[in-house]
């Protein structure tokens, strides 16, 4: 290709010369002997510098947080066991694949230096592997469990445990995490704005039931699978919580990074924008956090790929939702994808940038369905902003009610009462039953201030003089408008 010039003195068209795969030569950028196998951000590694490199980039990523720096000589000992959460994927492999290398294989080199010993003490005392099965979501999806728990029987240190989806349905699991049993079930109504709640007692709802009605009452694809992880995210952290687990580790590569901040700012996840690469979740009640750590947020998918290659790691790749493709999640993927193969410094450039945003203020409160903090002021604003569709004659009582709405993130409240013509599956039934968590979080203590109506209550027929004014919001005719402002028109004069 020609450099870019004036294309009548040069003869021709004038193209942008194409950047070099490779900066300066074929040999690996660290023993400068090999010829380079691979290309990572255009330097060039052999097959023998590469692994190291990975390795030293997983601990930078993992041992900062393993404990606060001591004033003295720092020694590595968690609070807690570890979790590694395994999808099938290849990001969550090469994780599983780091951690037992670095942390839980027995050692075989020698013992260090007086200035830099190495110690054989496990930094955790337990380890645990837990893949949480989705394939309940939908029918005739495919069970990868015996394959998912097959590749984890390679590494011996390591107990595996299973978790399904459904479980954030079940109330047997959450009263086996640690969970309080609750006397009610929870049901919402996604086709209100202000997600009213209903309390129905000993329903005995069926989890993959519930499990289904709850995702095929989202309205839209991009809800679904926004959804999805959120209830495989929550499961994961009270499993942990269970486990006594202090340290959880995701296989977050900084392709899949990249791609989900994108994808979480357009679904207005803005103000939660750090936890997706940094984030600590304590459990209500608990007094210790739990660190989610993400490894491989400088390691791209092109480099976990050559690493599972090259040590021979069993990918079982995870279960694709149907009717996926078009939503935002897809979209983002297929666009970072893209720009990582022809100008891969940009995805780096991506994360990078977003780790230095920050909310302006604080909050106290977090989110009930992704326990994530929740901007203050959320609720107010939908009510000034946001478009709202009433049928003529149905009155909606603002205060007698429960609402869900001011228990959640923008985030969450979109995911749950976003509207599309070219919506997912409407649901058969008008109340969805809410996850486990949600329903003791609301039903606690700090939400007490919520009257809950059981669907069994009737309506009283008198009220107390005690009682406040009721708002209601209702659907009026042209001519009662004009006569509510009919004082403040301006009559017409003729002229």
């Amino acid at each position: 290709m020609s450099s870019c010039g004036a294309p009548a003195a040069e003869g021709g068209e004038a193209l942008m010369q194409k950047r070099q795969k490779y900066d300066k030569s074929k040999n690996c950028v660290r023993c400068k002997d090999n010829i380079g196998n691979i290309v990572v951000r255009h330097a060039v590694y052999c097959k023998n510098c590469f692994s190291p490199m990975i390795a030293a980039k997983f601990r930078r990523g993992v041992e900062p947080y393993v404990n606060e720096a001591p004033k003295g000589r720092r020694r590595l000992k968690a609070s807690g066991n570890i979790l590694v959460g395994l999808s099938g994927g290849v990001g969550s492999t090469v994780i599983l694949d780091l951690v037992n290398q670095s942390y839980f294989a027995p050692r075989t080199d020698t013992p260090g230096g007086k200035e830099h010993p190495r110690f054989n003490e496990r930094i955790w005392q337990k380890g645990f592997v837990c893949y949480v099965d989705i394939s309940a979501v939908f029918p005739n999806m495919r069970d990868r469990t015996n394959e998912v728990r097959n590749a984890a029987k390679t590494y011996d240190a390591l107990e595996f445990i299973l978790v399904r989806l459904e479980n954030a349905f079940d109330d047997s699991w959450w009263t086996s995490v640690g969970g309080k049993p609750s006397n009610s079930e929870l049901f919402v109504d996604f086709a209100d704005q202000d997600l009213l709640i209903t309390a129905i007692s000993d329903s005995n709802t069926d989890p993959v039931a519930a499990l289904r009605t709850f995702i095929s009452a989202l309205p839209t694809q991009t809800a679904i699978s926004q959804a999805i992880p959120t209830l495989v995210r929550v499961l994961l952290l009270y499993t942990a919580r269970h486990l006594g687990v202090s340290h959880v580790l995701l296989g977050t590569s900084l392709t899949s990074l990249s791609i989900s901040l994108i994808s979480s700012i357009s679904q207005g996840g803005g103000f939660t924008v750090r936890e997706e690469s940094d984030e600590q979740w304590m459990a209500p009640g608990s007094t210790t956090p739990i660190r989610i750590i993400k490894p491989l947020q400088d390691v791209g998918m092109k480099e976990c790929s050559a690493w599972a290659w090259w040590h021979g790691l069993p990918v079982v790749q995870k279960e694709k939702l149907p009717g996926t493709g078009q939503d935002i999640a897809a979209l983002t993927k297929d666009f970072i994808v893209g720009l990582e193969k022809d100008y891969p410094s940009t995805v780096s450039t991506i994360a990078k940038t977003c780790a230095k945003l920050a909310p302006k203020h604080g909050s106290v409160r977090r989110c009930l369905l992704c326990e994530r903090p929740i901007q203050e002021g959320i609720d107010d604003w939908l009510t000034r902003t946001s478009i709202r569709s009433l049928s003529i004659g149905n009155t909606t009582p603002r205060f007698s009610t429960a609402r869900l709405t001011p228990s959640l993130c923008y985030s969450c409240h979109t995911t749950l009462t976003s509207k599309s013509s070219r919506g997912a599956t409407k649901s058969t039934s008008s109340f969805v039953r809410l996850p486990v968590w949600l329903s003791a979080g609301l039903q606690s203590a700090e939400y007490s201030m919520f009257q809950i109506p059981d669907e069994r209550d009737q309506p009283a027929e008198k009220t107390s003089a005690k009682d406040t004014e009721v708002w209601q919001t209702r659907k009026i005719g042209q001519q009662e408008m004009k006569h509510a402002i009919g004082d403040f028109l301006i009559e017409d004069s003729g002229q």
